[in-house]
């Protein structure tokens, strides 16, 4: 069965988000690159590849479902901070956005008796608790230390070594 319009419409704008956010924590990497933060710009760019990997899952099930993408320009983001803690706040809030904006794409396919895309928007969903616990730790830590001193390089070294796991396609 086709994609409802509704449903399109919405998912369309759920990839342009995810790929929004792609860009927004690649800004973030580069951010902290220039920083001489190369551990937290590590950890950026895998939610980079991350984000970029949810656009991917939602576009090809539009065209599975016999849709029709549509992509549109990303806008600018942000391209400077005053402090890591700073960026990670702006991380968790940003997760939190996307969280309604999947919630909403989750709506609608339910109004529009869609149980198949509500079906694949639930891993979204599970991706999204996960999200955000992990940004919410981040923070917490960072808290704990005051944004600075010998336990943030600590932390720095400590986000080197988290690597890409494509988990659209478990």
């Amino acid at each position: 069965m086709k994609l409802h319009k509704r449903v399109e419409e919405v998912l369309n704008k759920q990839i342009n988000a995810e790929l929004w956010s792609a860009y927004l924590y690649l800004s973030m990497s580069t951010y902290f690159e220039s920083e001489g933060f190369s551990g937290f710009a590590n950890w950026m760019r895998v939610q980079y590849q991350e984000e970029t990997s949810h656009a991917m899952k939602i576009l090809d099930y539009v065209n599975e479902r016999g849709g029709r993408v549509i992509l549109e320009p990303i806008a600018e983001v942000q391209t400077s901070w005053n402090n890591v803690q700073d960026v990670f706040e702006a991380t968790y809030n940003h997760e939190c956005l996307v969280t309604e904006l999947i919630s909403n794409c989750v709506a609608v396919a339910v109004e529009e008796k869609d149980y198949a895309t509500a079906n694949v928007l639930q891993w979204f969903i599970d991706e999204q608790v996960e999200e955000e616990a992990n940004v919410s730790a981040i923070l917490d830590e960072l808290k704990l230390l005051g944004g600075a001193g010998h336990g943030l390089f600590m932390m720095n070294r400590e986000m080197l070594g988290r690597t890409f796991i494509d988990e659209t396609q478990k």
